[in-house]
């Protein structure tokens, strides 16, 4: 019996041809699928079936550019629990934890069977955040240390429960969940093209053209629809402003951290042209409107290139000085190197995606291994370091940086024409499962729809990085100093949003 099947990135298949599996042989074949890392898992998520719940899981083979597919169907009845796949490979665990707070599904071994996100179509409505079943440890040489949720500034509710030996931090339990925006059953229960538009922009506010672009690929995919240059070409440079863009601000505030206001204004400044840059091309700062699934509002016209060689060229020269300067300060590298490591085993076994990963010396990057838009002419390599530390994660920007302006010259050499008017992409294919991954400045996104026999959408499930990587936040930080914390979590800089769906 066939036990899985292939798919490629942003390719639709009839939801029926994936293989169903009893869960003993569902579980085991992915169990192994990540024995060889090569494999990750890129989603793993529940399709409640009349009386039980449909298990789908996608591992992503990063070498051979392919995406296995399960499906196993579970009986929820009172009194049924199944052995988790988080007992055996810790990669699953948020996915299993998320199923089980969703769907009710009972794990008998789960190690951390916690709530994720207190959504509002939770299983069991008696659970609320307030009695979040944090770990404890009964210590009289030990103290907790609790911050948030509400936090200074303008930054997402998020609770961060600390477990202390004087000034070194043992343990840090992260809880979001806070807002309950319900944003994966919008989707389904939206009716126009440019509503699902404007939620997937309100996926994550700093990631606009990285969750649009993945709904938009999937979307066309879905339809049946081939993207056209232009449109593309609009995709892969917006995503790449935009790595430019975050990672600039970033570097800002990893130098405000460390008390280097040089390093804190120059790069804070130099994250202004090029969003500016955006609204001169959009209107919107954030790419709001850019990127669209059935058409390109805003053509790249020879004034914009010219604007925005200019702006790189402006941004290049003064970006290598201060980079220069601030990977060279003694007192900088003093703060960075060695602070916050998460090692490359790791970031194996939580399945660390990103930054995260490529510091770790794990090479994930969408773009190389199931390259989309224009990566496939790009030719991307992806920016491994190998010592997991805060400088490592600042390297990684730096070079990332570097390499994206480096693509948008290449991306700029040939322009294609502008004359796509509106892509025939109303209607998806009735019965059919998509996913669409996309390399986001923050790591690999990965959305997934399956539809109806109608061909409305059914399941929409959207994965940002973060689902992945706030655990290796967690496990940077311990034997650091309390005192390192900010400097830790901002040299992740994870999304409260994009993880609170």
């Amino acid at each position: 019996m066939q036990k899985y099947i292939t798919t490629k990135n942003n390719e639709t298949i009839d939801f029926e041809t994936i293989p169903l599996l009893n869960y003993d042989d569902f579980s085991g074949i992915n169990v192994s699928f990540l024995k060889d890392i090569n494999n990750h898992c890129v989603n793993y998520f529940g399709v409640p079936y009349d009386d039980g719940l449909v298990l789908v899981c996608c591992i992503a083979n990063d070498l051979k550019s392919r995406i296995k597919l399960t499906k196993c169907k579970i009986d929820l009845s009172e009194g049924n629990s199944y052995p988790s796949l988080t007992a055996r490979n810790l990669a699953f665990n948020m996915f299993e934890r998320e199923i089980s707070e969703q769907h009710g599904v009972k794990y008998s071994d789960h190690p951390w069977l916690k709530p994720v996100r207190y959504p509002v179509n939770r299983f069991d409505k008696l659970s609320n955040i307030e009695s979040y079943p944090f770990y404890h440890i009964e210590s009289e040489e030990l103290h907790e240390v609790g911050v948030g949720p509400i936090h200074a500034g303008v930054i997402e509710p998020g609770h961060f429960r600390f477990i202390c030996k004087g000034e070194q931090i043992i343990h840090l339990e992260i809880q979001l969940g806070y807002q309950h925006r319900g944003i994966e059953s919008l989707f389904t229960s939206c009716s126009s093209l440019q509503k699902l538009n404007l939620l997937a922009e309100s996926i994550a506010g700093d990631t606009v053209v990285g969750h649009t672009s993945a709904f938009s690929n999937l979307w066309n995919s879905l339809c049946g629809v081939n993207v056209p240059d232009d449109i593309q070409f609009v995709r892969s440079l917006a995503l790449e402003l935009e790595r430019i863009a975050v990672h600039t601000g970033d570097l800002s505030a990893i130098c405000g951290d460390i008390a280097y206001q040089l390093g804190a204004s120059v790069f804070g400044r130099l994250r202004t042209p090029i969003i500016n840059f955006l609204q001169s091309w959009c209107g919107n700062r954030f790419a709001k409107s850019l990127i669209k699934a059935d058409r390109c509002l805003y053509p790249f016209t020879i004034e914009l290139k010219d604007l925005l060689l200019k702006t790189l060229n402006d941004f290049e020269k003064d970006f290598d000085e201060m980079c220069d300067k601030f990977m060279h300060n003694p007192g900088c590298l003093l703060r960075l190197e060695k602070t916050g490591v998460v090692s490359f085993n790791q970031a194996v076994s939580i399945g660390a995606v990103g930054m995260a990963a490529k510091a770790s010396g794990l090479k994930r990057d969408i773009r190389y291994s199931h390259p989309f838009s224009f990566y496939c002419q790009l030719e991307h390599q992806p920016v491994i370091k190998h010592h997991g530390d805060v400088y490592s994660r600042t390297q990684v920007r730096v070079v990332e940086i570097k390499q994206s302006i480096k693509y948008i010259r290449q991306l700029m050499e040939t322009i294609p024409s502008f004359d796509t008017i509106k892509l025939d992409a109303e209607k998806p294919k009735p019965d059919s499962f998509s996913i669409s991954l996309v390399e986001g400045w923050r790591g690999e996104i990965c959305h997934c729809a399956i539809t109806d026999d109608k061909g409305n959408l059914k399941i929409y499930k959207i994965k940002d990085p973060s689902f992945h990587n706030w655990l290796a936040l967690s496990l940077a930080v311990r034997k650091n100093e309390i005192s390192d914390f900010p400097i830790c979590n901002k040299s992740f800089n994870l999304s409260y949003s994009g993880f609170d769906l």
